[in-house]
């Protein structure tokens, strides 16, 4: 019940925060076909330095590299829109190696019909895939890999109805059937039964009778809300949330992919960002050191949560 409510006060924000900026959008001439392509590059910088510091503190200097990429056609009553973002961030303090901070391969690709001009709603198909570049450990150990390059990897494939009246800022997407199949190509990981897949089957001695499954498949309901605005001049919100709960297994558990982004623009080449990114996935167990060096205990899955602060460049193009 907590989580239905949650899901409710979300989309119900949005709707409502959404809804006085659209009664004053600008009519376009959809007439005849018109393609956007917009590119956006940032790398958001830190460093901090001491030197003779008598409080004490670590040398440290991070960055994060950022790629989107959006392709938008509008004809009539037709719109295809697609989203590639790419992002990887490290991390480098005093007598540490290098740190992964941030890894994403994200692109999404969404065409939508309408049957009369005036109506807000679209008969919608939705694509989208995530997965990303390099490994992820634990730090400090290195030696227990937790993911890689499509491991996880994630595919949505569905349809159903999407609300846009001004559907570039605001977007409410429901789908009842939706395909979601998780890949986990690395024969460790899907050996554990890491992501949700079925682990592999040992014999007494610990050899692989069966090996675990590398792909796994889904079919539920899918709800998404997207709302971008422009709070002030130079400052921009994005408010992306989405929830999926399978059919077939424990139907009524809700996965949650819960994104705010704001970017504060100082002038047309430097801007802050502040990000926070809060995910829950039951089948994303997660591990507990044992008694034993190098042994860990499977749990349950946690609530996840991500915060970023930087200031860069950024260029679009």
């Amino acid at each position: 019940m907590r989580k239905v409510v949650f899901i409710l006060f979300l989309v119900s924000f949005q709707f409502i925060f959404a809804q006085p900026d659209s009664l004053f959008f600008k009519i376009e001439d959809i007439s005849v076909p018109k393609w956007t392509h917009k590119n956006k590059a940032s790398m958001l910088m830190s460093e901090v330095a001491f030197v003779n510091w008598n409080s004490g503190g670590s040398n440290s200097i991070s960055a994060l590299i950022n790629f989107e990429s959006a392709l938008k056609y509008r004809y009539k009553h037709l719109i295809w829109s697609s989203l590639l973002i790419t992002r990887y961030g490290v991390n480098s303090q005093e007598n540490q190696g290098l740190r992964k901070t941030d890894d994403i391969i994200d692109i999404s690709s969404t065409l939508g019909y309408k049957k009369e001009e005036y109506t807000n709603w679209y008969y919608s198909a939705r694509f989208n895939f995530k997965t990303q570049f390099t490994a992820g450990y634990n730090y400090p150990d290195e030696s227990n890999v937790l993911s890689s390059f499509m491991a996880p990897g994630y595919l949505f494939v569905g349809g159903g109805i999407e609300y846009g009246k001004n559907i570039d800022k605001f977007s409410l997407y429901f789908s009842p059937l939706t395909i979601k199949t998780t890949f986990v190509l690395d024969s460790k990981l899907a050996n554990a039964g890491s992501f949700g897949v079925t682990p592999a089957v040992y014999d007494s001695d610990g050899n692989v009778l069966v090996a675990g499954e590398r792909i796994r498949n889904e079919v539920g309901i899918l709800l998404t809300s997207a709302y971008e605005v422009q709070v002030f001049e130079n400052v921009f919100l994005g408010n992306y949330v989405s929830f999926y709960s399978d059919y077939l297994n424990d139907f009524g558990n809700i996965d949650v992919d819960w994104q705010i982004n704001l970017d504060f623009k100082v002038n047309n080449f430097i801007k802050a960002n502040f990000g926070s990114h809060l995910k829950y996935d039951n089948d994303i167990k997660t591990q507990v050191e044992t008694s034993v060096e190098g042994e860990y205990d499977i749990k349950g899955a946690k609530v996840q949560w991500k915060q970023l602060l930087g200031v860069g460049v950024v260029v679009d193009f």
